[in-house]
């Protein structure tokens, strides 16, 4: 593209270069434009109306019957055209709108000499997508270029459909495509670009693109000897067998001949040799083609693929040039894909169309697609374990992703154990993919012969291992300790020592396993001495206990078996009641509520089984339940209500708290999850095919449902954006699913046990809200949900549709959301498909995140959106968000946050994504009250003063906050400073309170100094005295209910919902709430006072 000739197209180039900055560019370009405009629009432009093609002809009025042909403009030289189009472009591509000038553009490509031509084709492309209405108005001058005899002008216009492909072009332009690629008249150069303007415009509409009895014509095309138009072809031939591979057969042995051609080296050009490798990109295409077809029966196209096949395997070798590695490795990895599959492996068509790009190599996985014979198997093998030895980190990759592949292959098993060491080695690469994909090589070589050495290994590498592997790690490992276990004992040592090395990354359903398989005490696929298990995972919980830091986990699974079990122990040393109590009460203090409950049941089983009773352990307990018999927590207050009452009954309560039955026998939850989130890596062509032919058990999971149901909802209902506040109001009740934090509602559904949810195996251990909460419907109608109003509710509320989502997510939701409200980066929402990570950075009223999303799969995750839900106190703007996130890919999404005024409204993100099946989730934004907060620290010159000034409400608000949880002054203070209110001590003479500043920034109040002076009553930690002042009635008020919130709210995790009650006094029903005015019914705080 020669501009050397335009010189006003090179003085405004070099006038936009020179700009000193962006401005000056705006004024230059806006000047431009002007100028552009004026000349277009003195101008006139001649249209022709022409008939489509085959259309009746009804009215020369029916715009659904005319194409219109553009003559030109008149008055403007070719010279001046084409200098205000490319100025026109040029403007485009520095990100500037052109909204006028696509009619000039388009009348170019009639234009009957090739430099304006070129100029009409090229902008046209560039300004113009699929659906703009102008396109039309060029369909006739393309035809007119496609079927005529001046090759340029049919490159150009093949060039202009391949790249844009709408449907108007397949309708009109793809008979005309067809025929040039079958022409024998046509040069080499056009029917590649017709094949691939033909393969384009059948990839974006294939209902519209009929290649109904196009077998023996690509037959034909498979014999043509020149390289290039046999590349484009075979990139067709791809597309139309991974749509229908049987009107294709008679293809097959053509490109059985064209690999042999390539592999033999026989009249291939020079041109079309890459570093001594024969077309490596028309092999890889060949190969790819014939993996869409069934295993192939004739003895003679065998026996030839075979030969090819080996020569390749066998003429491969690691050599220095990068170059000739990335060709002959893309063509070796191709052929293994095509050379492997195990007799009986039911055949899915376009399950073998699978890739990576790893760099700059663009490798296909080893899907297994023929019957190979063992030794060449076992020579595949070898040279995979070469490849897996070798320095260059692109070759250990492909090694150890196709050899994790071949395990699909009957009798490879054994061969690959050989290189056990060497895959054991590749877990401490520096590389975390290669890291990775060794481990799923080792989880998918596992068997009971080295699952011990495996399983030890992993284990000693989970100290070490990046945090991004540990939750999959963990979950791998606990899988193999389950299915090749020796004995169990064996299996709780490992997941014993499994939870205390992994933490935060061991899921529930790892120690739900454990709690199952120790209550069921036995297993079909063990050989153990049944008796001895149940006092052998006592002692080891014993042991872990010991211990001065441990998971909360391990005092989880230690509390519930000790609970059980350690009656069984009362004879060894250590082992008594009161000891096992001490040991287990002196963890109560670091864990969390969901804890709290279980030691609670695991006191009450204690005293059950302390035989004669022990009057000073039962006074001990007894004192705990009655401490907690006020807790604002429902759960604990129900459990140590009955647990007290239950502890009176002297005799009858052995029966009342028996041990546990058996749990009925069901699927692993743990190798469930493993199956879930094994997403084969494939390209969508595959996908598509593959959920045609297979339902997608590997993307669903079960519905987990309370164990109890839900009672039904209707067909619309609201969904609650609520604050940042944690407090639990029974959604199982309510029928609005929130588990882990999700805002979903969830389908009406009958009382039935559940059948695979791991969550009912602790009956006595879940924990649930009473049902009598949902008796202060009556006084909040507005809200629509059957429960008791509180602080969420007045937040924002908003319809949504019933969500039904089969997906469901990695961790707990609403911690997580916790955790970055206090912290700027973190996760905010995983599954097994995608990551949504947060990085927060917040100056003064602005902020700004950046969404993370992670596709954690090796296929595409397709209909990607999301969509921002702001309360009205924050002004925010997400950047555009892609439709489709590659595989193995992260991109990132900026949202820009400004806070307008003071709220505690919260925001949420409406995210939705497909793969196999729609998933949607809403999830709060932790863009709240405190992120636009900075701390300042006042000296007593300057705090009394202030506070003096602020001399009453609204300025100044006073409250007595009852319910607040029990913390001493340095928990408290710990607390505020968590949430940007710096503590300044020293400047409350009492030292039991505390005083606590901050500066509020958002555009109404600008920067406003915010006054707490929190004082307390030794004697009662439970309530407190508040007093928040600030220039601003609103911030005042809103700062004072953000405070109660987070004093009164303990966050909880997730929780197992349990399908039986225990059977003694209910907690006191909440009160009805007092008749109160519709302002008191909008504040969050009165509201939750009244229910406190």
């Amino acid at each position: 593209m020669a501009l050397s000739g335009m010189r006003g197209l090179s003085v405004f180039i070099s006038d936009i270069r020179n700009c000193p900055n962006k401005e000056q560019e705006r004024l230059r370009v806006d000047k431009e434009l002007g100028n552009i405009r004026t000349r277009f629009k003195n101008e006139k432009v001649h249209v022709v109306p022409t008939l489509r093609r085959n259309a009746p002809i009804k009215d020369d009025k029916d715009e659904d019957l005319l194409h219109l042909l553009i003559v030109g403009l008149e008055g403007l030289t070719p010279y001046e055209k084409k200098k205000y189009v490319w100025k026109m472009l040029y403007i485009y591509m520095l990100g500037y709108d052109v909204d006028f000038g696509h009619m000039e553009a388009v009348s170019l490509i009639s234009a009957p000499k090739y430099p304006e031509k070129q100029v009409g084709y090229i902008v046209t492309s560039c300004l113009l997508n699929e659906n703009h209405d102008f396109l039309r108005l060029a369909i006739n001058a393309v035809r007119n270029d496609i079927i005529g005899r001046n090759e340029t002008f049919q490159c150009l216009a093949l060039t202009l459909v391949g790249n844009i492909g709408g449907r108007d072009f397949a309708e009109s332009l793809a008979l005309d495509v067809q025929k040039l690629l079958i022409s024998s008249s046509c040069r080499p150069l056009v029917r590649k670009k017709a094949a691939l303007c033909l393969l384009r415009l059948f990839r974006k509409n294939p209902d519209v693109v009929n290649v109904d009895g196009w077998s023996d014509r690509m037959a034909q095309l498979l014999d043509e000897r020149d390289l290039g138009v046999l590349t484009s072809s075979m990139s067709l031939l791809v597309a139309l067998v991974s749509n229908d591979h049987d009107s294709y057969w008679s293809c097959l042995p053509k490109c059985v001949k064209i690999l042999e051609r390539l592999a033999r080296n026989q009249d291939v050009p020079q041109e079309y040799t890459y570093y001594g490798i024969p077309s490596p990109w028309l092999q890889v295409k060949t190969m790819r083609a014939l993996q869409y077809f069934p295993t192939i029966e004739d003895p003679n196209t065998r026996r030839s693929l075979f030969e090819v096949l080996q020569r390749i395997l066998m003429g491969t070798d690691v050599v220095k040039n990068v170059n000739k590695n990335n060709a002959s490795h893309a063509v070796l990895f191709e052929a293994l894909a095509l050379k492997s599959v195990s007799h009986g492996n039911q055949y899915v068509p376009g399950l073998a169309f699978i890739f990576f790009d790893r760099g700059n190599q663009y490798v296909p996985s080893l899907v297994m697609h023929l019957d190979a014979e063992k030794e060449m198997m076992s020579q595949c093998v070898a040279l995979l374990g070469k490849f897996i030895a070798v320095r260059e980190p692109n070759i250990r990759y492909l090694g150890l992703e196709n050899m994790s592949r071949m395990l699909m292959v009957t009798d490879v098993l054994d061969i690959i154990k050989r290189h056990q060491a060497q895959i054991i080695t590749s877990l401490k690469d520096p590389d975390i993919s290669i890291r990775r994909r060794a481990l799923d090589l080792l989880y998918g070589m596992c068997d009971v012969s080295n699952a011990k050495d495996i399983v030890e290994e992993l284990l000693q590498y989970l100290s070490t291992a990046d945090f991004a592997m540990r939750e999959e790690l963990a979950l791998k490992a606990a899988i193999l300790a389950e299915k090749f276990a020796p004995d169990l004992s064996w299996y709780v040592d490992v997941i014993l020592q499994l939870i205390d090395k992994a933490g935060d990354f061991v899921s529930d359903d790892i120690w739900f396993r454990v709690v199952q398989f120790v209550t069921n005490n036995e297993d079909l696929q063990f050989v153990t001495n049944n008796e001895d298990l149940q006092p052998y995972a006592a002692v080891k919980a014993r042991e872990y206990l010991d211990k001065p830091a441990i998971h909360e986990t391990v005092v989880k699974v230690s509390a519930y078996i000790l609970g059980e079990y350690s009656h069984l122990l009362a004879r060894r040393p250590g082992c008594s009641p009161k000891e096992i109590f001490s040991i287990i009460h002196e963890k109560l203090p670091t864990v969390s509520t969901s804890t709290i409950a279980i030691l609670l049941s695991t006191y009450a089983k204690i005293l059950m089984h302390t035989q004669p009773p022990d009057l000073e352990l039962q006074n001990q307990i007894w004192a705990i339940f009655s401490k907690y018999e006020g807790c604002i927590d429902v759960e604990i207050q129900q459990r140590a209500v009955e647990y007290f009452a239950l502890s009176r009954k002297g005799a009858a309560l052995s029966d009342i708290l028996a041990e546990m039955p058996k749990f009925p026998e069901r699927q692993s939850a743990l190798i469930k999850k493993a199956e879930d989130t094994e997403a084969d890596a494939a390209e969508q062509s595959a996908i598509k095919l593959r959920a045609q032919q297979q339902t997608s058990n590997a993307l669903v999971v079960t519905d987990q449902r309370p164990a109890n149901g839900t009672p039904p909802v209707t067909q619309l209902s609201l969904v609650k954006m609520p604050s940042m506040s944690n407090v639990d109001h029974n959604p199982a009740e309510q029928g609005v699913s929130q588990a882990n934090g999700t805002l979903s509602v969830v389908d009406p559904q009958p009382s039935r046990p559940s059948d695979d949810n791991i969550g009912d195996l602790l009956v006595p251990l879940a924990i649930e809200g009473p049902p009598g909460s949902a008796t202060l419907s009556g006084h909040s109608p507005v809200f629509g949900f059957g429960g008791a109003p509180n602080a969420e509710d007045a937040l924002a509320i908003a319809p949504v549709e019933e969500q039904t989502n089969t997906v469901q997510p990695i961790g707990n939701i609403a911690e997580r959301f916790h955790a970055l409200c206090l912290k700027d980066s973190g996760v905010l929402y995983e599954d097994p498909y995608i990551q949504i990570g947060i990085k927060a950075e917040w100056r003064v009223h602005q902020g700004r995140l950046v969404l993370f999303l992670g596709n954690k799969n090796t296929a595409p995750l397709v209909s990607v959106q999301a969509l921002i839900l702001p309360p009205s106190h924050l002004k925010m703007e997400l950047s555009l968000v892609p439709e489709t996130i590659p595989p193995r890919a992260q991109v990132q999404c900026p949202l820009e946050v400004v806070n307008l005024r003071p709220s505690r409204d919260v925001a949420v993100l409406d995210f939705s994504y497909k793969f196999g099946t729609n998933v949607n989730v809403k999830l709060r934004l932790p863009a709240i009250l405190n992120k636009f907060f900075q701390p300042i620290t006042v000296s007593a010159e300057e705090f009394f003063p202030q506070w003096r000034s602020l001399s009453g409400p609204p300025l100044k608000l006073q409250e007595v906050v009852r319910g607040v949880r029990s913390m001493s002054l340095v928990e408290m203070a710990n607390l505020f400073n968590s949430f940007r209110l710096m503590v300044c001590p020293g400047l409350d003479p009492n030292t039991n309170n505390l005083i606590a500043s901050t500066t509020f920034y958002s555009e109404s109040t600008r920067a406003m100094l915010c006054l707490v002076r929190i004082e307390t009553d030794p004697a009662d930690r439970t309530q407190l005295r508040m007093t928040v002042a600030s220039g601003d009635p609103t911030l005042t008020f809103e700062l004072k209910e953000f405070i109660k919130e987070q004093l009164i709210s303990i966050p909880t995790a997730s929780r197992a919902p349990s399908p039986v009650s225990l059977q003694a006094q209910p907690a006191e029903p909440p009160q009805p709430l007092p008749t109160s005015s519709p302002a008191a019914l909008s504040d969050p705080g009165a509201m939750l006072a009244g229910l406190l």
